[in-house]
């Protein structure tokens, strides 16, 4: 049958006849009294139950038919299939059944081969004829074009494709994979095919689709926009909403599709297990690979009629994950994993003919497209692997972390701590590479400016700048994916310093803010230039066709992390030519893990496409590919005195020296086949500098051998204390005591989350037991001999704690449960430190302005947090210096509306103040400024306020266009510093004016708080204005008794100076 766009839809009548009905109902009861509405819940909750049983008595039949269908399906598909299915039928009676009865029906009997005329009798050809002109055989369903009940636009051809190959899949009773490459449309065909479903099978639900929780909106949106009949319900929420939820929406059947999430699938399997679900679709089916993980095993149990797998990252040739997701898709065939293990060991090892094997039973029901196969309308991106230096500041932290482990990176280690060390080490040289400023103590500071180091102190975000300006200039938008959240930090810094506007988007992300920021970068008109994501945060379910230029700032391990990272911007509806720039820090360990992406990448697809089996082995780096990896460009490093290896090159000189290595680095790999690539993962890791290692005795020191470099000699210090302070140093050991055990899933309590004091003390005695079932004896602390007596009573103490130690009752473990809901425990550190800074910024009782600055912390959770800590701040290790820091901001507030009320007073004193303005000057007036400049920056400074953010770059800004100061070169080049340097002077000579005339009239303000601004107002000025040493003893003077005498005079000199030469007379 085929269906065109003059097809009618199927009627909905009696669903909604039912709705209504349901609907009066549920008014009738609101009417009665309690008891009536008990009696009636307990009636409807037994219809309920009885509706559930009914449903699934009717399915269970279904899939009964849809088995039949199933097995005369795949008999004809592979021999492989007829090999379980009769393990299968061996212990399943149902089973046993199905077959016998299509071994009836089957015509095909055994003839002997070299009889060619008689293949078949004329009774089997002439059934077989009548089977393929059966009028059943003709109900197959098939699209030309999109189909009519898609209203959101045209589904393209190789999507229609899909839609047909998924009905296809459902008429012979088969459960699928959808595997396109991402940004095909995977969720646009999925949804068309419920729609199928919906309007022309009169299939309404329900439909289950799990997904991660960073998609969940856009399986909604996707919905909304192309099917919007459809009643979709998104099953997510806190835990109090889940219980309304589920009562209001899940139990009641009210939706046609439920959106939810892996964790809420846990979370709440009671309920999902009460539903006959006629299709569970499972996105990223990744997560399904491994059958004994959770979430496997809780949607195995659910019972559906059919399963659709939805994936876009090419299947792995893993034997066991290919079970898993054979086991999954036939669980009447490929039911135990041990029949299946034994099987194949009886392939005499033959791993390869296994999956080629394995491979012919999953193409049935297994769709894999790429872009450059059925997309012609979208461009190919292009990637190009940009080679940067190291900072002065980035060679000396590489070589310290070289240097702390030198045996490591010299391979002079044993097996057992071997793997885990050498890992630690290419963490910290990676972070390294990314900025130093990720490590403690290597920013400058404090203070902390936001400043050029935060460019100049990393090779990549020299590269960065130069690429960003380059883009910003060709109205190119950007996406930046980095592993770690902490450069993201570092970027949002300089994106401040830049002045460009961006989104972000990393693992702390609620899933409202996602939605916000996708939202606010994708809007039309948007002014967003970048979008920060982590690559695995970011790197899914995320449509962001809007950017054209992606940049990778360090690559993941596994590369299918950094593709779908490029597919947010490269796929469907992307318009634009798409570049992907990955930086790569040259000559360093960032170099061979890119090499091992792209080997293992290459690797991947040969063993897809031949149908070879995987190797085991190369899931992770060995011990010695690590060792490579760090040894990688070490040697160069400690030979770098001074400086760094920044290049000084244009741009576009780069890209071109990087797309000629990238173009290298993929030829090199595309010239090697599987058994050259399998050799040269393993052989490789063994060669350094052109020398096999493995030819060398373990015992025998190489000439390679990595030093360390040269230690400059330090300054000798003369001082006898410090003399005899070292010969008189004993020393201590090398290794610090060993850490006391504490037992496993214990909260981790910080001062800052304000837990109650009663669950300290429970997880404290809860450790105590702990350590008395293990034996453990308190050693005794380091000290001197005089203290020793002591140290042993505070250790006998604490072992008699530990063994008069007895387990928490049921009752007690019940209460800890409930006193860690009492605590923050969403609140990190880095929330306490924002929320401490932003006390400072505004004021402890400005919450909305707190709450703006606190990222992930709504309105109403800054004020609970804040109640609690201004209750209990005693309890924060240090609160002395933090609450310190909050009244020292709220001084300078206050300073700050002072200052702005007398700037006030002072402007409404004139009508036309930028002419009439008057300024009462110090005796350090300055020779630079005129008086018309500095009455533009008070009037300006005024129109603006001094809370402003940016007021003073503003005032920079209002100074250039202004036209007053055309050609005064002086007042347009001075920078935001010293324009505020300069309105603080003004504005103390404003204060003192004020201050002046209130004395005279009788009334004199609290000065109190500004005597600070008097003694330090020479500090303001800019140092070339700074007057002799005779002025200041003027100065000196003039707080004498005829002060006001003198500051009279000043006023009638300053009023006199009508240009630059007449400031200077004295």
């Amino acid at each position: 049958m085929v269906i065109n766009t003059e097809d009618v839809l199927m009627e909905e009548s009696s669903i909604e006849y039912d709705d209504q009905e349901k609907s009066e109902l549920i008014k009738d009861v609101s009417g009665r009294n309690k008891d009536d509405q008990r009696s009636y819940r307990a009636s409807m909750n037994m219809e309920r139950h009885r509706e559930f049983n009914e449903k699934h008595s009717k399915l269970n039949k279904a899939k009964a038919v849809d088995s039949t269908k199933r097995l005369s399906f795949l008999l004809g598909q592979t021999e492989l299939f007829r090999h379980f299915i009769n393990l299968q039928a061996g212990s399943n009676a149902d089973s046993k059944d199905i077959i016998n009865r299509l071994s009836a029906d089957d015509p095909k009997k055994e003839i002997n081969s070299k009889d060619h005329r008689h293949r078949k009798t004329e009774q089997e050809e002439d059934a077989e004829l009548l089977r393929e002109n059966d009028p059943e055989q003709e109900n197959q369903t098939i699209f030309t074009e999109s189909p009519p009940y898609i209203v959101g636009g045209k589904m393209r051809d190789y999507q229609v494709q899909g839609l047909n190959w998924l009905i296809s899949l459902y008429e012979n009773g088969i459960n699928g994979i959808l595997a396109d490459e991402m940004g095909l449309g995977k969720t646009l065909q999925t949804i068309s095919f419920i729609g199928y479903l919906r309007f022309l099978k009169g299939i309404q639900g329900p439909h289950l689709v799990a997904a991660p929780k960073s998609t969940l909106d856009n399986w909604s949106r996707e919905f909304s926009r192309w099917i919007p009949e459809i009643n979709v319900f998104v099953f997510q929420a806190p835990k109090d909403e889940r219980a309304i939820l589920i009562n209001e929406r899940l139990l009641t059947n009210d939706f046609d599709v439920c959106i939810t999430s892996y964790e809420t699938i846990l979370r709440e399997k009671v309920h999902f297990k009460k539903f006959a679900w006629e299709y569970i679709i499972v996105d990223e089916a990744h997560r399904i690979k491994n059958e004994e993980s959770m979430l496997s095993k809780i949607i195995r149990l659910l019972n559906s009629r059919n399963r659709l797998l939805i994936t876009g990252t090419p299947l792995q040739n893993n034997l066991h994950e290919l079970w898993a997701l054979l086991n999954f898709l036939l669980p009447d065939i490929f039911a135990d994993s041990q029949v299946f293990d034994r099987w194949f060991e009886s392939q005499n090892g033959d791993s390869d003919t296994v999956v080629k094997q394995l491979h012919k039973v999953l193409r049935p029901f297994l769709l894999r497209r790429v872009k450059s196969d059925v997309e012609r309308t979208l461009k190919p991106k292009k990637e190009i692997n940009l080679y940067v230096g190291l900072s002065e500041m980035q060679v000396k932290w590489y070589q310290k972390i070289l240097e702390k482990d030198i045996d490591a990176v010299n391979g002079a280690i044993g097996k057992k701590e071997g793997k885990t060390r050498l890992l630690n080490i290419v963490m910290q040289l990676r972070k390294c590479c990314n900025h130093p400023y990720l490590f403690d103590g290597a920013e400058p500071g404090p203070p902390y400016t936001t400043d050029e180091h935060i460019v100049t102190n990393s090779g990549k975000m020299v590269m960065l700048d130069k690429l960003l300006k380059r883009s910003k200039a060709q109205d190119s938008r950007v996406l930046i994916f980095s592993q770690m959240g902490r450069v993201l930090d570092i970027l949002e810094d300089y994106c401040y310093l830049r002045g460009y506007k961006y989104c972000r988007i990393d693992g702390q992300t609620s899933h409202e803010d996602r939605i916000i920021a996708i939202d606010e970068f994708n809007a039309p008109g948007s002014d967003k230039f970048l979008f920060l994501l982590t690559t695995r945060a970011g790197g899914l379910g995320i449509n962001l066709t809007t950017a054209d230029v992606v940049v990778i700032y360090d690559s993941d391990w596994n590369p299918q992390a950094d593709l779908q990272a490029m597919d947010r911007a490269h796929r469907i509806g992307q318009t634009k030519q798409v570049y992907v720039y990955r930086f790569v820090t040259d000559n360093t360990v960032e170099e061979k893990v890119l090499e091992r992406a792209a080997q293992k990448l290459r690797l991947d697809q040969l063993v897809i496409q031949q149908g070879r089996a995987q190797l085991q082995s190369k899931n992770n780096a060995s011990k010695e590919e690590l060792i490579t990896m760090i040894q990688h460009g070490a040697e160069d490093v400690f030979k770098q005195k001074e400086g760094g290896t920044i290049t000084e090159d244009d741009i576009e000189e780069i890209m071109k020296k990087g797309e000629k290595r990238t173009a290298e680095l993929n030829k090199r790999y595309e010239s090697l086949g599987i058994d050259d690539l399998q050799k040269f993962s393993t052989d490789s890791a063994y060669e350094w500098n052109g020398e096999d290692y493995t030819k060398k005795k373990s015992n025998e020191v190489t000439i390679n051998w990595i030093y360390p470099s040269k230690r400059e000699r330090t300054q000798q210090s003369y001082s006898l204390d410090q003399y005899y302070k070292g010969v008189l140093k004993t020393g201590g050991r090398t290794h610090g005591p060993p850490k006391a055990p504490r037992p496993p899933k214990q909260t981790n309590i910080q001062d800052h989350q304000f837990y109650p004091q009663r669950l300290i003390d429970l997880q404290d005695r809860e450790t105590a037991y702990f350590r008395k079932e293990l034996g453990y004896k308190v050693p005794l602390a380091d000290g001197t001999p005089e203290d020793l007596e002591e140290r042993e009573a505070d250790r006998d103490l604490e072992q008699k704690e530990i063994d008069n130690a007895v387990p928490l009752t049921e009752e007690e473990q019940l209460e800890k449960e409930e006193l860690i809901s009492q605590g923050f425990n969403d609140w990190q550190r880095r929330d306490f430190y924002h929320f401490i800074q932003a006390c400072a910024k505004h004021g402890r009782n400005s919450f909305k302005a707190i709450a703006q600055e606190v990222e992930g912390k709504t309105l109403a959770q800054i004020k609970e947090y804040s109640k609690v800590f201004w209750e209990r701040y005693t309890e924060i290790d240090g609160y002395e210096r933090y609450i310190g820091q909050i009244e020292a901001g709220e001084g300078r507030i206050q300073k700050q509306d002072r200052q702005t009320k007398l700037l006030h007073e002072k402007i409404s004193q004139y009508r036309a103040p930028l002419q009439q303005l008057k300024i009462m000057y110090n005796q350090n007036k300055g020779k630079s400024y005129t008086e018309e400049e500095d009455r533009f920056l008070l009037v300006k400074l005024n129109e603006y306020g001094l809370a402003t953010e940016d007021v003073y770059e503003r005032l920079r800004e209002e100074i250039r266009i202004s036209p007053l100061f055309r050609f005064d070169w002086f007042f347009k080049s001075r920078t935001a510093l010293e324009l505020q340097r300069r309105c603080a002077t003004l504005l103390t000579s404003v204060k003192r004016e004020l201050e002046m005339n209130e004395e005279r009239s009788g009334w004199r303000r609290d000065r109190s708080d500004d005597d600070e601004d008097e003694d330090d107002e020479d500090d303001d000025l800019p140092k070339k204005k700074v007057r002799s040493s005779n002025i200041k003893s003027k100065r000196g003077n003039a707080k004498s008794n005829n002060k006001h005498a003198l500051e009279a005079n000043h006023i009638f000199i300053s009023s006199t100076r009508a240009s630059r030469k007449s400031k200077s007379r004295k």
